[in-house]
């Protein structure tokens, strides 16, 4: 096991030893970023790290050795969608590092949600991204977004927080239940402040999860243990930019009690087999 003591130089040689992707980042255009940013951390209640550009966002990655990044923004009206689906398209375009997740709507008309997925599946992109608690929408109340996303695009959901119950595990839980051709990906272990709610995804074969927003908070006995009893291959890493820090986020990784093939697995290949069929 990797403990990363020692001075910086050797802290960065055990850092870049792996390749990464990075599967669970938040941007914003630059005008909007430091308001988009203020809002998120007065939301958690929590001193963000960086400004939410992608500019900061690749100076971040680059510090431990980030190939891919996943980018995704949250629509809280349906009329943002289709401008944040297009500054995402933009972003994919300008930048060959970042693999795009669109998002959607509840409140979407089904011919509207139909005509984004397509447009979305076109440009490239490979995931949804909803956030139930800003959304306000309970997640199995979006049946009408499974059915058209269910064996096209995965979604990955933002999961847990004991405040609020739009995004319960065992919502998502009824929900990988009836679709099982839809792919989640329950971000933060799950249940961001519920892991001990978590259990209910455990035997869902068509749930994955990130690490995100979880090992600051997280004992490592705990998120070592949820990882080996659901399975290290169902398990991406994600540093929730612009919230933490990278080469934070990868030491509190790298101080877990997993196998060189689990890390290794689990900073790219998991979400490189998914994503981008590798």
């Amino acid at each position: 096991m990797i403990v990363l003591k020692g001075d910086n130089a050797e802290r960065e040689t055990a850092r870049k030893r792996y390749r990464i992707i990075d599967a669970h980042c938040h941007i914003y255009p630059a005008k909007i970023a430091t308001k988009a940013v203020t809002a998120i951390g007065a939301f958690y209640d929590i001193k963000m790290a960086e400004d939410g550009t992608s500019d900061s966002l690749i100076r971040e990655g680059a510090a431990i050795g980030v190939e891919k990044y996943v980018v995704h923004s949250t629509a809280t009206t349906v009329h943002q969608v289709k401008s944040i689906n297009d500054y995402i398209y933009g972003e994919m375009t300008a930048h060959p590092e970042f693999i795009g997740f669109m998002t959607l709507h509840n409140e979407m008309e089904d011919a509207a949600i139909e005509e984004a997925v397509d447009l979305a599946i076109s440009r490239g992109m490979k995931g949804v991204k909803l956030h139930p608690d800003f959304q306000k929408f309970n997640i199995d109340d979006a049946e009408n977004l499974y059915r058209v996303t269910a064996g096209r695009l995965p979604v990955l959901l933002h999961m847990g927080d004991k405040r609020y119950d739009y995004s319960s595990p065992a919502r998502l839980a009824r929900m990988a239940e009836k679709y099982p051709e839809q792919i989640f990906i329950g971000a933060h272990f799950g249940g961001y402040s519920a892991w001990d709610k978590v259990e209910c995804l455990k035997d869902l074969p068509n749930v994955y999860f990130d690490t995100s927003s979880s090992l600051w908070f997280l004992d490592p006995a705990h998120a070592s243990d949820l990882i080996h009893r659901f399975g290290h291959e169902r398990y991406f890493f994600g540093t929730d930019f612009p919230m933490w820090r990278a080469n934070e986020e990868l030491d509190r990784f790298l101080a877990l009690d997993l196998t060189e093939e689990e890390r290794e697995d689990i900073l790219y290949n998991n979400a490189a087999k998914l994503l981008l069929g590798e």
